[in-house]
Order: C-alpha cells, then sequence, then structure tokens
C-alpha cells in the first residue's frame, strides 16, 4: 500500500529547494552610513557574513549597498543588525557608541571634521609636493569582492616619486599637481594610468591579466587522458582513440580500453554487452552529454543505438559517481559526448564494410546560422544480409539485420550567459537469426528454430543553464528528456513483447560558499517509468515515479587535498525511502602524482527479462521466485551495494618521455541483488540473494610514448566476483578471473596509422550442466585465449580524407559448438546462453571517413 503521508513529505523537502532556487538573484538595497574606503571593506565584509547574500558592494557616494541573494534565505533584520554591530548605522538599526569608537579615525562619519576632511576640494587649494595622497591597490577577486596586491609599483608620471603595496596593498607617497598621472605596475597585469584629480584617499582596482600572443604547444595529447586534478578519477577517450578500432557502435567502442570487457549474451542473437569491474553493464550508469541513456528495455540493445563515428568522446570512471547523476551507478559511470552543432567538423561521412558484408554509413552534418543559433543532424544506416556459417553448426553467425537512427538538435548562445539545447532522436531496428534457413515470413516459420527482434525507439530533450555574469562561479541548469521504447521478439516458440514510457527531470544549481575553495551543486530530480512487459502468457506491467533531492559540496581548502561529499535522498513509489551517500577523496602526492579514494552507495531496479535475454536464446524453464503478490517488479526487491575504491596514478620521466603508471583496486558488496541463476541444467530462476555475493577488482596499467608517436599500453586484471546461488557461494560464471592487455599504436609523419591489441583472457567457470545427459555437459571451466585485433590507416591533407583497414579475432580463435542441442533446437536440453569466448572467426573489415572543417 502506497504511503502518502511519505509522497507528500519527500514532494514537501523535494520541493523546497526549489522555492530558493527562486529566490536566488534577487536584488536588496540598504543605506548604510560610512565616508572612504575603509567603511567600504568594512561593510561589505560584515554584509558576506550575512547568510544568504551572495554578492554585496557599497557605494561610497550613494551610501547604497547592493545585496544580490544566494539560494539561502535572506533576512533584512539579520543585515541591519550585521552592519551596526561593525559601528555602521542603517536606516533601521543605529550601531552602538561602542561599534562606532572602535572605527579607525578615517571612518568616523558621524565627526564633521572628518567629513570636510573628505568633502571634494578645489584644485588650486593644492599646490605641489604639499598633498598627500594614499590609498589600496587590488585586484578583481571572487564573488565582486577585491584582493590586495602586495608589490604593486606605483609612480607619478614622469618622475621617481613613487613607492611599493605593502602585505596590504596599501601605500602613501607625497601627491604631485603637475603631472596628476599615476602609474600602477604589476608582473600579469598590463600597466594602469590613473587621473587623479586631488591629494587624499584612493582605491585602485587593476584591470584583468595580460591575454599572452599566440603560442604554439608542442605537447603530443595523449588518445585516453585521465586528469591529475579532477577529484574523480576519470578516463577520457577521444576520437583519436576510436579511430584505432572499426568502432561501429558504443557497444564496440572499448576494444583498446582495458576497464572494459566486451562479449555476447548469447551465441544467436549477436547481442553484445560490457563488463566493468567484473560487473557486466546493466550495473553501468551509462548517459548521453549527462543525461540518462543505456537503460529500462534498451540496457542491452541500447548500446547499438549510438553509432561510434557519432561520438567525439567518452569518459568513463569506474566505482561511485557523483549524485548529481542519479543514484543508479554501481560499478561506474560512461558518458558519451556526441559531435556539437556549435564546433567541430562541418561534413563527417563514414562508410564501413567487413567481410560478412555488413554495410554502414554515418552522417554528421552542423550549420550555423548566426553566432547565437546552431543545428546539427546525425544519421546512420546499417544493413547486413549474408547468410554465413562457417562453423556448420546449422545456425547463421551473425543475425540478419538493418538499423536506421537520426538525431537533429539544436544549440541557443544567448547573452548574460544562457543558452539552451533541444533535439530529437529516433531509431528503428530488425534482426533475425537462428537456424540457417529459417524466415519469419515463412507459413511453416515454426519447424526451424529461429529469432526474431524488432525495435522503435523515440527520445526528446531540452536542456538550459545559465552562468550568472556578475558571478561567474554560479549556474543553474536544467534538463528534461522523454522516451517511448516499443519492442517484439522471439525467440524459438516464445514470445517477448516490451513497452516503455519514461520521462526525466534534473534541476542543478552550482555557486561558491565564501570562495572557490567551497563549492556546492544542489539539485532536484524526478524519474518517471512505465513498463509494459510479456513473455509467453505471463504479463508484467509497473510503474515507478522517483522524486529526489540531492546536494554536493566540494572542498579545496589545502592545496593538494580535495573533498567531494555528496547525499542525495530519493522516494521511489514501490520501494520507499532511500539516501544515496557518495564520497570522493583526492591528495596529490607531489605534481606527477595523486592517489584519489571513492566510497558510495547505488540501488538499482533490475530488468530482469531484457538483462538476461541471452537466456531466452534456450529451452530453460523461467522461474520468477519472490513475492508474487505483491507492486515489486516481478517480485523482487531492489538492488543495493556499496562501492569503494582506490586508485593510485603516476608520471614517471623516463628519458625525454613521461611513462604513466595507474593502479585501481575496487570492491562492490552487494546488500540486495536478483540473482540470475543458471545453475540447474533446463532452469533459469530469478531471486533475491540470500548470502553474500561481491566483486573486487584489481589492475595495474603502464603508458608510454616509447619514441616520437610510437605507444604503448600495458595492462593486468585480476577479477575475483561471487555470489551465493541459494547457499553455495560461486565463482560468478563468464567472468574471466584474469585479463592481460597489450596494444601498440605507430603513426608517421606522412599520415599512416598502425594499431595492434593483443589480449589473453584466464579461464571462465561455466554454470553447472550435469543434469544434463553426458553429450550435453560442458567442462567446469574454459580454455584461456588470445585474441588479436589490428588496424592500419592512411590519411591525407591533415586527416581531410582516410582510408582504414584491419582486422578483428586474427588469430581465428573460436569458442567450439557454442550452441548445445543445436541439432535438435526443439529439444529439452538447447542452449545458447553458454558463450565464454568469440563465437565467429577472422572477421576482416575496411572503411574511409571523410571531413570538412
Amino acid at each position: 500500500m502506497i504511503n502518502y503521508k511519505k509522497i507528500i513529505f519527500s514532494l514537501f523537502i523535494g520541493l523546497s529547494p526549489v522555492w530558493l532556487l527562486a529566490q536566488a538573484g534577487t536584488v536588496h538595497t540598504l543605506w548604510v552610513d560610512g565616508i572612504c574606503g575603509m567603511c567600504k571593506d568594512r561593510i561589505e565584509d560584515a554584509a558576506y557574513g550575512v547568510r544568504g547574500v551572495a554578492f554585496a558592494e557599497w557605494n561610497v557616494d550613494t551610501r547604497i549597498l547592493t545585496i544580490r541573494q544566494s539560494p539561502e534565505p535572506f533576512s533584512e533584520v539579520e543585515a541591519h543588525s550585521a552592519l551596526a554591530a561593525v559601528g555602521h548605522d542603517t536606516r533601521e538599526v543605529k550601531a552602538s557608541d561602542e561599534a562606532y569608537d572602535a572605527l579607525h579615525a578615517c571612518c568616523k562619519y558621524r565627526d564633521s571634521e572628518v567629513v570636510a576632511a573628505h568633502a571634494p576640494q578645489e584644485e588650486s587649494a593644492h599646490s605641489e609636493g604639499h598633498g598627500h595622497l594614499h590609498g589600496t591597490v587590488y585586484e578583481p577577486g571572487k564573488r565582486g569582492r577585491k584582493a590586495p596586491l602586495i608589490g604593486a609599483n606605483v609612480t607619478w608620471a614622469g618622475t621617481s616619486i613613487g613607492a611599493v603595496t605593502d602585505e596590504k596593498g596599501f601605500f602613501e607617497l607625497d601627491y604631485v599637481e603637475s603631472t596628476r598621472q599615476l602609474v600602477v605596475s604589476y608582473v600579469g597585469f598590463p600597466t594602469d594610468t590613473v587621473l587623479i584629480s586631488q591629494d587624499g584617499e584612493v582605491e585602485i582596482v587593476l584591470s584583468g591579466g595580460i591575454d599572452l600572443e599566440e603560442v604554439e604547444v608542442t605537447h603530443r595529447r595523449r588518445s585516453t587522458e585521465v586528469s591529475f586534478i579532477d577529484p574523480i578519477k576519470v578516463q577520457r577517450i577521444g576520437e583519436k582513440e576510436l579511430a584505432k578500432a572499426a568502432c561501429c557502435n558504443l557497444s564496440e567502442s572499448f576494444e583498446t580500453t582495458p576497464s572494459v570487457d566486451v562479449g555476447f549474451t548469447d551465441a544467436v542473437t549477436g547481442t553484445r554487452q560490457i563488463q566493468m569491474l567484473g560487473l557486466s553493464s546493466p550495473y553501468i550508469q551509462i548517459a548521453r552529454e549527462n543525461m540518462p541513456d543505456v537503460r529500462g528495455l534498451a540496457v542491452l540493445h541500447g548500446m547499438e543505438y549510438t553509432p561510434g563515428p557519432w561520438i567525439s568522446s567518452i569518459m568513463l570512471n569506474m566505482g561511485a559517481g557523483s549524485v548529481v547523476n542519479g543514484f543508479e551507478g554501481i560499478a561506474g559511470q560512461i558518458n558519451v559526448e556526441l559531435h556539437k552543432p556549435e564546433a567541430g567538423p562541418r561534413l563527417f561521412f563514414n562508410a564501413y564494410t567487413n567481410a560478412m558484408q555488413r554495410l554502414e554509413g554515418n552522417l554528421s552534418l552542423r550549420h550555423s546560422f548566426n553566432e547565437r543559433w546552431h543545428t546539427g543532424l546525425l544519421v546512420h544506416a546499417k544493413q547486413q544480409q549474408r547468410r554465413f556459417d562457417q562453423n556448420n553448426d546449422g545456425f547463421l553467425d551473425n543475425p540478419l539485420s538493418e538499423t536506421l537512427t537520426a538525431i537533429n538538435r539544436w544549440k541557443f548562445i544567448g547573452e548574460n550567459g544562457l543558452m539552451g539545447q533541444f533535439g530529437v532522436k529516433a531509431t528503428r531496428t530488425g534482426s533475425v537469426s537462428g537456424q540457417f534457413g529459417f524466415d519469419p515470413d515463412d507459413a511453416d516459420h515454426n519447424k526451424l528454430w529461429g529469432a526474431t527482434h524488432d525495435a522503435e525507439r523515440l527520445e526528446g530533450w531540452f536542456k538550459m543553464g545559465k552562468v550568472f555574469e556578475n558571478r561567474p562561479y554560479a549556474s543553474i541548469g536544467l534538463q528534461v528528456s522523454a522516451t517511448y521504447h516499443n519492442q517484439d521478439s522471439r525467440f524459438g516458440l516464445r514470445n517477448y513483447s516490451g513497452d516503455q514510457r519514461s520521462a526525466y527531470v534534473n534541476l542543478i544549481y552550482q555557486t561558491i560558499i565564501t570562495d572557490t575553495r567551497h563549492q556546492i551543486k544542489t539539485g532536484l530530480s524526478y524519474q518517471w517509468d512505465e513498463f509494459d512487459e510479456q513473455l509467453d502468457a505471463r504479463v508484467f506491467a509497473r510503474t515507478e515515479s522517483v522524486p529526489g533531492v540531492f546536494g554536493e559540496y566540494t572542498w579545496k581548502g589545502v592545496e593538494d587535498f580535495t573533498v567531494v561529499a555528496g547525499l542525495r535522498a530519493d522516494y521511489h513509489n514501490l520501494y520507499g525511502g532511500f539516501l544515496t551517500p557518495r564520497l570522493h577523496l583526492k591528495y596529490n602526492l607531489s605534481e606527477t602524482a595523486v592517489l584519489r579514494g571513492a566510497a558510495g552507495r547505488g540501488q538499482r531496479t533490475a530488468n530482469v527479462i531484457m538483462e538476461n535475454i541471452g537466456g531466452l536464446a534456450s529451452a530453460r524453464q523461467i522461474q520468477f521466485i519472490g513475492q508474487p503478490d505483491s507492486d515489486l517488479p516481478f517480485g523482487l526487491e531492489a538492488e543495493v551495494a556499496w562501492n569503494f575504491g582506490l586508485n593510485y596514478a603516476q608520471e614517471i620521466q623516463l628519458g625525454e618521455r613521461p611513462l604513466l603508471l595507474s593502479l585501481d583496486a575496487y570492491r562492490t558488496n552487494f546488500e540486495q541483488q536478483v540473482v540470475a541463476d543458471y545453475e540447474t541444467a533446463g532452469q533459469l530462476s530469478f531471486y533475491n540473494l540470500t548470502g553474500a555475493s561481491y566483486s573486487n577488482s584489481l589492475q595495474v596499467q603502464a603508458d608510454y610514448e616509447v619514441l616520437p608517436r610510437w605507444d604503448l599500453r600495458m595492462a593486468y586484471r585480476f577479477n575475483d566476483v561471487r555470489m551465493t546461488y541459494e547457499d553455495a557461494l560461486l565463482y560468478k560464471p563468464l567472468v574471466a578471473r584474469q585479463r592481460a592487455f597489450f596494444n601498440t599504436a605507430y603513426e608517421t609523419r606522412n599520415g599512416w596509422a598502425f594499431d595492434a591489441t593483443l589480449s589473453w583472457q584466464g579461464p571462465k567457470r561455466i554454470p553447472n550442466t550435469t543434469g544434463n545427459p553426458p553429450e550435453y555437459q560442458l567442462e567446469a571451466e574454459s580454455p584461456d585465449f588470445f585474441l588479436l585485433n589490428a588496424q592500419v590507416t592512411k590519411s591525407w591533407k591533415d586527416g581531410l580524407f582516410e582510408l582504414y583497414a584491419g582486422g578483428e579475432n586474427l588469430l581465428n580463435f573460436r569458442q567450439e559448438d557454442p550452441i548445445l542441442s543445436s541439432n535438435e533446437p526443439f529439444s529439452p536440453y538447447f542452449d545458447a546462453s553458454m558463450v565464454w569466448g568469440p563465437i565467429f572467426g577472422r572477421n576482416l573489415y575496411a572503411g574511409l571517413r571523410y571531413r570538412i572543417e
């Protein structure tokens, strides 16, 4: 039963920040008495000490204090009291005698003689050398506040009379009426000349730093980069890295990235999935330009809907991420950036084909109407219609498929820091696989085992953000998206259909507290999903509604140490309320060594059918062992896990080039998990975890440029992934406990590029098949094996035109007999889900790229 009191309370908590954000930017004005620049500093300092003040500036001539409100509540009564407490009268509160007496002598605004001394005087009243000038030199500071410049030179033009500012930026010297031009200089700032019409006090604020002329950067940028500055370790995989392989879609984009493994869900449909930290892709939060993308019913096939040639970069981090991006990430996060409508090539075209006669075309166009409006069009088409059966098992090696997907988006860059973006994406895909002669349009199609998959997907989104000009450290952003997904699939005599309708809203406000050492992000989110699934005669329908509020604080109080602490509070209409804490620590041991630590909680709803789609390519009987009479999805509890990680990275100078070493150690511990149990032959059971489940992952990686333009990358990873199946704690099946990786890449000066990747995968546990007849039983473990991929690229005219050719699985290693009972696919022993290695042999490919900048 839904607890409406909890919902109302959650909405109240969630909407409170909305009211606060609505007040952000409100301007308040107060009259405050004072007389000089010293008064100005004191008044503004007092104002900044009041809660809810984002910006404060006092005008010495008008006596008006202007306050711009932050998202926090602001009270004018508190402001009046704070100002009076430091000795300055306001219209509402008069300063006490004790506070006023404590003011500096030049700040006695109630003293008529002091007021007269500050009053403007005729220039004739001063003669050269008889006046005195004093003041302070500042540089522009954060939040509109100024910082004093120490050691600035102040000199009268054409004379040797001058002074140097002290530790408070203060200077004093004789007034020289004959010149009146005061020259102020400081390293890094343009020299400023100020016209001084009389003696007395002056305040000088130097303009911004000197802009340097164009500088040629000779450092060669790595194709995969890791920042030593960011508190969260993020690997940036650029276009150059992606171009080292065929990279036909997102699931095929990690061939040269040792942190990610790519495999198949089964030996029939060709559906790929990735692994990180030994956990499959459903535990990885995959976003497109920081908005949810691959999830729900598209949790596996969704990676095929993002073509590789569309991608400009991929941001990858293992373990806990930011609470700003949601609560679902457990093993890590992947954010994909596409070609931008306002930057990059105006035209990019890619064509690809391989030995399996797979044909692909990708087109990226962009156009700028003016400085404000920009649009982009991305189109992808794929077709594969040739039938192959190289291992002679009677089944197609690759599914026959057709895909068409396109994106049109618009970006607006306005004045005053405002920008926005909106777009739409449409995808339609279909595939046929199974026995060699299977035809879904044949009236007797049930005589042969076949699988079909047809999906339609429509997505729309809107993003808007604003950076406040007078507070460049502050910004507010809004993200909105909606998705419709429909698919129909068939696996032999088994039918599946699914519909998903989703909506997502994320509101983010970012600012600082007092200065940039203290940064905060806060906001609201809302995720809504409606699912209707049917597996044969069983219907699974649910609606999930999850409002949430989050906050993240970044502390940079010590130069080499950074802390990022975040907390989310969400309320799930089916699972109730829950908290998601995340913590990231970074310490720079030196300029070339950094140590990071991370910890955090993740929670997600398991879409058990689509996440285990390979299990449908079998004769296994499917059971859901949960709470059948409850409203919980499939009668199962949500999955909850904690992730803890350490990372150490160091650059070591070897000769003229640096060697980058990286060590990653992560543990994922599940409190609740949905177990997909393949351990009983002929059955696939889903139930909640009743024992331990964890993943330990250790990876060592080295990147080095041996010679100019010759890169080496080596890595070794150990995974210890175990789960309790009923009463037994076992290694997770089909996950290699060890993997080694070697990549080498070389570029010549005349446009040739060579790349090769050799990887070794250790043995994997295979689910128990002892319940089958002997001829359909498998070994307890798979053998280890090597994979070799390579590519050669030739470019002309600085990359304007490129031709590439390469090969995958050049050693031609294949898993023998990947389909159990392939000769009798309608028998109870048929199983195509036991895939531990490559099921296709050597595959050669070629393509071209053409771009106009």
